[in-house]
Formats: C-alpha cells, structure tokens, sequence
C-alpha cells in the first residue's frame, strides 16, 4: 500500500489504532466491570508489536489514562494516582507481555487464544490474592483466600462475576486481535504474489527505432 509516494506499513499504524481503540474502552460505564481488553492487548503487544512499539507503546497508553481516570474521574489527589496495587497491576502487565514474546507470531490461533485466556486468568488469580492480602475483611486462610477468588467483600458484586467476565473479555480480544494480525500476514503475501505475476504477465517495453 502506498502512501504519498511512500510505503504504508499496516503494521505500525494497526497496534496504534488498536491502542487508541483500547483507551475509548477504558471510558467509565462503557464496558462491565472487569470486562477489559487491557489483558489480551498486553498479551498480544507481546506476540505481535514490532520491537520498537512493544514495550513502550501499551504501557504509555495504560499510564496516560491511568492518570487521567484518576484525575478527572475519580478526583484523586496527585500523591494518590500511584497505589502499591496499580503498581503491581502493571508488574502483572510486564508478565503478559513477557509472554506474548514467548509464544511468538507463528503461533496457531489456538494457542494464542488460549494464551490470552491464561493471561486473563493469571491476571485474575494474582489481583484477587494481592486484595486477599491486603483487605482486612479475609481471613489470612485457604479458606479466606477462596473467598476472596469466588465470593469477595459485601457490597461489590461476587468475584466469580469477575471471573467470568475476565475470562470472556481475554478469550474476545484476544481471538479479534489475533485473527485481525493473522488475516493481515495472510493477506501480505498474497499482495506481493499479486504484484509478482503483474510483473511477469507485463509486455517489455520495444526500444524505440531510429529516427531518420
């Protein structure tokens, strides 16, 4: 594809529009709680985002709107935008990426959908027992610990609410990102054979005769 006289490469603008795609779903009220496209775009930044946007670009995104939730939505005093949870949430984020590398672009749909569901999952089952630790309410138990996985604190919804609606966000975005960068690779080598045979089939150019 070309582009004022240059080549467009999909493949930086794509994981910017998706970034900017993934900040409008951050808006409040806009998706079910827990129902999030941080997990699987932390995931698949990892598998699919070339070296130059993968680290930077997803946490930049998190950060800037991280910020601006908190301070426009929530009111938070500045001192307070950096809790020891949010902090931990992002180490989390550092681990799904992490991932994403290790199973790489030439990895089956399938297994990169069940990638982003075990990154949901791994998500989950850390965030729920950080707030196990922290929150008085549990009991430092087993029996507390799944408590907090299942049931949580009066006044919230039950966490297996949570759960659920972790587990199908991961497996959504994870299975529309990933079969977006998979149709894109399969549709790349197509163009180039397209331009290959173009090329091929194109009569040669007769030199042009001597004028008298």
């Amino acid at each position: 594809m070309k582009l004022n006289g240059s080549k467009f490469d999909l493949k930086l603008l794509l994981p910017i529009i998706l970034m900017v795609l993934f900040a409008v779903t951050r808006i409040p009220g806009l998706m079910p709680w827990n129902f999030s496209a941080a997990y699987a775009l932390m995931f698949c930044a990892g598998v699919f985002f070339p070296r130059k946007l993968v680290w930077w670009l997803p946490f930049a995104t998190m950060l800037v709107t991280d910020i601006l939730l908190n301070s426009l939505y929530y009111k938070l005093p500045a001192s307070q935008w950096f809790s020891p949870q949010m902090l931990a949430v992002y180490g989390i984020y550092v681990v799904l990426v992490w991932m994403g590398r290790k199973f790489g672009p030439k990895a089956s749909f399938m297994s990169l959908l069940g990638g982003g569901i075990l990154g949901a999952l791994l998500f989950y089952v850390i965030t729920n027992s950080i707030s196990w630790l922290d929150n008085p309410e549990y009991k430092k138990t087993l029996t507390g610990w799944l408590v907090a996985l299942t049931k949580g604190t009066s006044g919230w919804p039950q966490t297996w609410e949570f759960f659920r609606n972790t587990l199908m966000s991961g497996g959504l975005f994870t299975g529309l990102f990933a079969g977006a960068m998979k149709l894109l690779e399969a549709l790349e080598p197509a163009e180039e054979e397209e331009k290959e045979k173009a090329e091929e089939e194109a009569p040669e150019a007769k030199p042009e005769e001597a004028k008298a």
